[in-house]
């Protein structure tokens, strides 16, 4: 079993930059690939970025236009989602999952994971 928790949150404006933080606890860390998606109001859940179980490979969607990073400290167990700057159009919720094996595939698809967090809302006024 793996617990996630988000933070970082809240009301921003646009241009802002945005550090998200996931806090796993639980099961090996180093074992799990993870991964961050969000969902706006009234949409679906969208895949935003994933990273491997070492941090040494990352994979992103090809709509967030390489505007979001996501890393991760294995000694912390934290994973973490970067972007310089904010837009309304990011406003959403966000979630971090986690996903159990060191294959390097399918990080947009929201089924392979076996674990995800509460989310953690982020709103972006201009």
């Amino acid at each position: 079993q793996v617990q996630l928790v988000e933070s970082g949150g809240g009301l921003m404006q646009a241009g802002d930059p945005l550090t998200l933080s996931c806090a796993a606890s639980g099961r090996n860390f180093n074992d799990y690939a993870m991964g961050w998606f969000r969902q706006a109001p009234g949409k679906e859940r969208e895949f935003v970025g994933g990273v491997n179980w070492s941090g040494t490979y990352s994979y992103y969607s090809d709509s967030m236009e390489a505007r979001f990073t996501v890393s991760r400290d294995n000694a912390k167990t934290t994973v973490y989602l970067r972007t310089n700057s904010l837009k309304p159009e990011d406003t959403a919720v966000y979630y971090c999952a986690a996903r159990l094996g060191r294959y390097q595939r399918d990080y947009e698809k929201a089924g392979t994971y076996d674990y995800w967090g509460q989310g953690t809302q982020v709103t972006v006024y201009s």
